[in-house]
């Protein structure tokens, strides 16, 4: 079955399925406990906290496992109401792991500035400055949109916040593997990661925290990950997610050219056989191979069912419920009109996608854009 949702969740790496199996089966300590099983559960976790560290450029002291992104998000945002300053700049195309959250902190006294994007998606930094205020205790605003792959000029905005010593927090989790990604480079204060997104198991993250960024702990109870992240650590998952960023690391170019490939090849036939569609987002920054697609007067989830019926799974732009499609907040965000909202598609190739399955896609949307 041709598999196009890769932004969504990706299939599990043979080898990454391997190791979480062998440790599931083998490694049964708490990590916790002195005795020789416990010490081996830690070796994993520690080895795997390594191997996160060198791929992206961090200590492996900087390196908290969470349950995954959205909790990585969450111990970020929730830090603030232990702080004085408590007003966060953010934009509008953030996950609703940021957005939603936030709207929940309102009540505890948090206030928050959302800041508009371009047509493609991507914010003006002057924008990100002038919205700074006395109290701004942190800025928000995510590398690579999950919708339309729009790269923000991350650099620039950190260098703002920086300049007025505001810890910077980025949503990563739509990037590894698939772009150039280094702590020192970016140099944030925070950056969120989800091994499911880069070939490895769901229900496991982790958090980068600059050395020195303040941070206190969202769930508390024991001592583990240094008193940031307390209850025992999913040592499989971590395993498996160590093993996922090692061999993302190691086959990142070739992946990335893999992407650009399947995504030149998509577009160009797409122009051909469907002269109606409009691609949305920037052409020059954005991630490779995600490609989001309006086809005006074809309704997002008529076109989902149809690629289903055929055994393709792509995802949508905007929200289906009750018999009814609702706009994306991201391409309104864009300023795209509702009619092409609702016509838009998202397509995110990955590793075992071929010219051949992207082909047999295009011919399919010709098809059905056509009855």
């Amino acid at each position: 079955m041709p598999y196009f949702d890769h932004s969504a969740t990706t299939p599990i790496h043979p080898e990454v399925l391997n190791i979480i199996t062998d440790v599931s089966k083998n490694i049964y300590g708490n990590p916790s406990s002195v005795y020789a099983s416990g010490r081996k559960a830690k070796a994993i976790i520690e080895e795997a906290r390594k191997n996160i560290a060198i791929a992206i450029d961090a200590s492996p002291s900087d390196i908290i496992f969470t349950g995954g992104g959205s909790e990585a998000n969450n111990i970020v945002l929730w830090d603030l109401i232990h702080r004085e300053k408590k007003h966060v700049v953010t934009s509008a195309i953030e996950h609703p792991a940021i957005l939603t959250v936030l709207k929940k902190l309102e009540p505890m006294g948090i206030t928050y500035t959302v800041l508009p994007v371009n047509p493609q998606g991507r914010i003006d930094p002057e924008q990100l400055n002038k919205s700074i205020q006395s109290d701004t205790g942190l800025i928000s605003i995510m590398m690579a949109n999950n919708e339309v792959g729009t790269i923000q000029p991350i650099n620039e905005l950190i260098e703002i916040a920086q300049n007025h010593e505001i810890p910077f927090h980025s949503d990563t989790v739509q990037t590894l593997g698939k772009i150039p990604l280094s702590v020192r480079e970016f140099s944030a204060d925070y950056m969120s990661f989800s091994a499911h997104k880069f070939y490895g198991p769901k229900g496991v993250g982790f958090l980068y925290k600059k050395e020195g960024s303040p941070l206190n702990p969202l769930i508390i109870g024991g001592g583990q990950e240094r008193k940031l992240r307390a209850g025992t650590e999913n040592v499989p998952g971590i395993a498996g997610m160590g093993k996922a960023v090692l061999l993302a690391s190691q086959n990142q170019s070739q992946h990335m050219k893999h992407l650009e490939a399947l995504e030149t090849s998509f577009i160009a036939l797409l122009n051909r056989e469907c002269p109606i569609a409009i691609i949305n987002g920037s052409p020059t920054h954005h991630l490779p191979g995600v490609i989001s697609v309006s086809f005006p007067g074809n309704k997002s989830d008529i076109l989902l069912a149809k690629l289903d019926r055929i055994g393709m799974e792509v995802s949508s732009g905007s929200a289906c419920g009750s018999g009814s499609v609702k706009p994306s907040p991201v391409l309104e965000a864009m300023g795209i009109p509702e009619s092409q909202n609702i016509s838009t598609l998202r397509f995110s190739f990955g590793r075992d996608n071929t010219q051949e399955d992207v082909t047999a896609l295009v011919m399919a949307l010709n098809q059905f854009t056509n009855e």
